[in-house]
């Protein structure tokens, strides 16, 4: 049997496709190894027509490494680690911004896997950032300044007290995600643990100062570097199809799930790995 997989790569800097593998059945060790390898150098990878129930993607996601519970999203009834994004009319979007997950604790999530569910028939595309190519496109000067700059990171921005106000049992668990997710620092660039390539690491979701600058000079540097690694040159734009699966790497990635199929319905399945 043929297990090497194939990898096409969607741009110079980041995302690639890889075809010639199943999914919803265990990757053997060859499989594995070289899907996470692709992962490495291309950041993020798109695979086509792979149907998974929750459990399968769970357990896929396992071989990565521990899996995050997220303290507000709902999860799927199956398996707790899979996020579930229901989003229309009623349940708004609230990750159309540039953001890298789960930046709000010590140790952020290193990656994850989206598995399209329900989607509307035009729009709800994704974008991605290379982290990698944001930073190395910088002049050598602005990079000596951005070094052992550390940035704040809260749960709250993204998440406001007023979206989970739904219900009582919603406001308690968005009140315990604040008591235990209170604001840390980041390095405003962080070496990647494998390769140790650097990237930026500042995102518009979660990042609300730099602590080593005066006010008016982090409102300035912040807001040039949202916009720098927003650049098109360091993305990848993916046209969600059924059943297609996304994987990527956390750590030096952002992202943006675009908002505009309202009123229609999208449903995505998220496992998220520590």
């Amino acid at each position: 049997m043929n297990e090497r997989l194939k990898v096409t790569p969607l741009g110079p800097y980041i995302g690639a496709l890889v075809e010639n593998l199943t999914l919803a059945k265990p990757l053997s060790d060859s499989q594995f190894e070289q899907l996470y390898h692709a992962l490495l150098k291309h950041q993020v990878l798109f695979m086509r027509n792979q149907p998974v129930t929750p459990v399968q993607q769970r357990d896929l996601a396992r071989r990565f490494g521990d899996l995050h519970i997220h303290p507000v999203y709902p999860h799927a009834a199956e398996a707790e680690e899979i996020i579930v994004l229901d989003t229309h009319d009623n349940n708004p979007p609230d990750n159309d911004n540039w953001h890298t997950d789960v930046t709000f604790i010590a140790n952020p999530p290193s990656g994850a896997i989206l598995a399209a569910k329900l989607l509307p028939e035009t729009g709800g595309d994704t974008l991605w950032a290379s982290g990698f190519a944001a930073y190395d496109a910088l002049s050598a000067p602005f990079r000596e300044l951005l070094t052992g700059l550390r940035a704040e990171h809260d749960f709250q921005k993204s998440f406001p007290e007023y979206k989970h106000r739904g219900s009582e049992e919603e406001h308690a668990r968005w009140k315990l995600a604040v008591e235990k997710n209170p604001p840390l620092l980041h390095p405003v660039v962080r070496s990647h643990p494998v390769s140790g390539r650097k990237a930026l690491y500042v995102n518009e979701g979660f990042t609300t100062r730099i602590v080593d600058l005066a006010p008016k000079e982090s409102d300035a540097l912040l807001g040039f570097l949202f916009a720098h690694i927003t650049k098109p040159e360091f993305q990848v734009r993916w046209r969600w199809q059924q059943d297609d699966v996304a994987i990527w790497d956390n750590r030096v990635t952002q992202h943006y799930a675009n908002a505009d199929y309202l009123p229609s319905r999208r449903i995505m399945h998220r496992a998220t790995v520590l």
